[in-house]
């Protein structure tokens, strides 16, 4: 069955479109559009897969964010203390002169730590945030 193709349009920096154009060659994409449906799908399987956390979680969540962006590290500082009852520890790691990694280890409710990530995602000058989680050792 053939579906009806939409035209969009899309503003992108140039080293951003740069890197995306080197994963479309190496992968062997006949086209940018069909590199951009590829990524779509893998970020709606991502929500979906969102979508099923639910009850106690245990896991992280990893960030790379430039700590150079005014008031960044504090937005993210304070992220953390609104959800003191699920994050166990963290690591903050400088991984260059304008660039932090920070590891939120976490247990808790699964919704909770579905709000806490798309928090730290929508901060202006995160570029990289993942999140890992599986249920506790006892349902595996």
């Amino acid at each position: 069955m053939e579906q009806e193709l939409m035209r969009i349009g899309v503003s992108l920096p140039n080293n951003l479109l740069e890197k995306f154009d080197s994963i479309i060659e190496q992968r062997g994409y006949s086209s940018r559009s069909e590199g951009i449906r590829d990524a779509i799908r893998s970020y709606i399987n991502y929500h979906e897969w969102m979508g099923d956390i639910s009850g106690r979680r245990v896991g992280t969540i990893t960030l790379i964010y430039d700590h150079t962006k005014r008031g960044l590290s504090n937005a993210i500082a304070d992220a953390q203390h609104d959800y003191t009852d699920l994050i166990k520890t963290s690591i903050h790691i400088h991984l260059d002169p304008d660039n932090c990694m920070e590891i939120i280890i976490f247990d808790g409710d699964g919704e909770k730590i579905k709000k806490l990530d798309e928090n730290l995602i929508s901060l202006k000058g995160v570029k990289y945030v993942k999140l890992n989680t599986t249920p506790p050792a006892e349902k595996l």
